[in-house]
């Protein structure tokens, strides 16, 4: 295996370990949240998924597809939580979810633009 496929396939991994660590949130019982978590919470974890994916489909002009597919595992988050005790869906926190991803997104495709054009002009 190439490095850069090593490279690639690990960074799906991480997405895929990302997206369990918000399962495991999304299954914690109501009672075991944390009051200040809300829609903090889920945004800093989708700004963290919608990064990883973009950097899993290695490109900055992904960022439409990042999104999206981070938005789409929060509505299955959002339905999965149905099946939690003292927890419900919620379309403002999938709004919250998805605002977090395209944020996460945009910054890495920002911070990836930036080094590239650092890269193009000699001063990468």
């Amino acid at each position: 295996m190439t490095p850069g496929r090593r490279r690639r396939v690990g960074v799906w991994i991480a997405v895929a370990a990302w997206a369990s660590v918000i399962f495991w949130f999304s299954s914690l019982p109501g009672s075991q949240i944390p009051g200040r978590y809300g829609s903090f919470g889920h945004f800093g974890e989708y700004a963290v998924f919608g990064a990883l994916i973009l950097l899993a489909l290695g490109a900055s002009d992904r960022l439409l597809p990042a999104v999206a597919l981070a938005s789409a595992y929060g509505v299955t988050d959002e339905l999965h939580q149905l099946f939690v005790p003292g927890r419900h869906a919620d379309p403002v926190d999938w709004l919250v979810d998805t605002a977090g991803a395209l944020a996460g997104a945009f910054v890495l495709a920002w911070i990836w633009r930036r080094i590239s054009a650092g890269d193009r002009h000699g001063r990468g």
